[in-house]
């Protein structure tokens, strides 16, 4: 069995732990993710279905149905995003920004580029300039 993982919500209402990784770290810039996110893209891997848990929180956590069949979960206290599970595919989608400790392993792809914003660009975004703190003034 893999490692186990943990994670919650930005006001600490809402709590998990997984059986580790199931798959590589990645970019998801499909629509729903930019919106229910508020940004460009958001990194994303699958945890084992049957090997994650709610610890605390289960009462509150709450969650829309994006897209049929695909459940995204979040906090309603901060709106934190946490998960997406597809019960009837048997797939758990993890937030991993949401973890306690960090990424296991770093992102290795971008996925549904075909619906990425079309205001970002990944080369663009690479030559910014990198600020330490803050917004410039």
């Amino acid at each position: 069995m893999a490692d186990k993982i943990t994670g919650g919500c930005f006001c600490k209402a809402v709590h998990y732990e997984a059986d580790g990784l199931a798959s590589p770290v990645g970019y998801c810039h499909c629509e729903t993710c930019r919106r229910t996110h508020s940004a460009p893209f958001i990194a994303t891997a699958l945890t084992p279905h049957d090997g994650f848990r709610w610890t605390k929180g289960e009462d509150v956590v709450a969650s829309i149905e994006s897209s049929p069949g695909k459940h995204r979960y979040f906090c309603p206290k901060c709106g934190s995003h946490m998960v997406a599970i597809l019960p009837a595919e048997q797939r758990t989608i993890l937030r991993v920004s949401s973890l306690d400790d960090g990424l296991p392993t770093k992102p290795v792809v971008h996925i549904w580029q075909s619906d990425k914003a079309d205001w970002f660009d990944l080369d663009e975004a690479a030559a910014l300039p990198r600020l330490p703190e803050g917004v410039p003034k």
